[in-house]
């Protein structure tokens, strides 16, 4: 194995992993238990480091952790591009970089060496998070369907460990294949409980599972009001797509200013909706929102009347 691994990015639980997995290279390459050290290149010697990677006199194997590499000075490059040179399996450096520009050269430097990169960086983007589940789910030996991805998302948020945890609980409990009703039926209480997963079926015209959905929401809270909310973006985003008519969602993200996510799943609702049923749903929800608002005795009520007009419309 190399003798230094290069870790590039911010991303918390990439960056661990990338160390975990070099620390158990470390252990399979020596045949044992390994010293691990955990330093921050700041405060870090070039005296200090040719100690910590000097061998064991006992012959048990190191690993020495180095973060924050944008901060090492010449020195300290050069110290760790030279270890990156070496040949030694007892010791495993480790050098964590955040990214970008500052500190760049220490990772030109440790590259031309021969070090082996792991690039880990920031998932920033629901796209990006989408691949990231997709991604977990086939690393645990299973196949998920793209709206199954989708709802995932949507259920646990921007947590990465989270998203990974669920992906190996899918996998493990339902078999290899991942498919929407498994989402629902896990994370129904976390993803179904939204304005917006009471609107995504109502689109659909799917009466029974809006409703139950809708039963979720106001178990857990929801407002009224975030539900007609959500009715209303949801046909406004039908009504956007259609207009803009046929073409790739990546191609269509910048003139309609919506991620490709977005665009895709509009681009399937579209197969059931026909214009004059679009007016009519939309005219339902503005009804039920002024209820909602004030006009009407019983926000539930007028939400839950929304709701079925708009699933009522789908595919009429």
């Amino acid at each position: 194995m190399p003798a230094v691994t290069l870790v590039v990015g911010d991303e918390e639980l990439l960056v661990a992993r990338a160390v975990q997995r070099a620390v158990h290279a470390a252990q399979v390459a020596t045949g044992g238990d390994v010293t691990v050290e955990d330093v921050e290149a700041a405060e870090l010697t070039v005296d200090e480091l040719a100690e910590m990677t000097s061998p064991s006199l006992f012959g048990d194997g190191r690993v020495v952790v180095v973060r924050g590499a944008h901060e090492s000075g010449k020195d300290i490059t050069a110290a760790l591009a030279a270890q990156a040179a070496t040949d030694d399996v007892e010791v495993t450096l480790v050098v964590v970089h955040p990214g970008g520009g500052k500190g760049k050269a220490v990772v030109e430097e440790l590259k031309n060496a021969g070090a082996h990169v792991v690039n880990a960086p920031k998932v920033k983007t629901v796209r990006d998070r989408e691949q990231f589940v997709a991604d977990e789910v086939r690393e645990a030996g299973g196949s998920i369907d793209r709206d199954a991805v989708i709802d995932l998302v949507a259920a646990i948020g921007t947590d990465l460990r989270e998203l990974s945890t669920a992906c190996v609980q899918l996998v493990t409990d339902v078999g290899p294949r991942v498919g929407r009703d498994h989402v629902a039926a896990y994370y129904r209480g976390r993803a179904e409980s939204t304005g917006f997963a009471v609107a995504d079926r109502a689109v659909e015209g799917d009466v029974a599972a809006a409703l139950e959905t809708l039963r979720w929401a106001f178990a857990t809270g929801v407002d009224p009001v975030l539900i007609s909310a959500a009715l209303a973006a949801n046909l406004r985003t039908i009504g956007l797509v259609g207009a803009a008519g046929r073409g790739s969602p990546d191609a269509l993200a910048g003139p309609l200013g919506m991620p490709p996510w977005k665009i895709r799943r509009a681009q399937g609702w579209l197969k059931s909706w026909k214009p004059d049923a679009l007016a009519a749903a939309v005219q339902a929800v503005a009804t039920a929102d002024a209820g909602i608002k004030g006009a009407g005795d019983d926000a539930a009520f007028a939400a839950e009347s929304a709701v079925i007009a708009v699933a009522g419309c789908a595919g009429r």
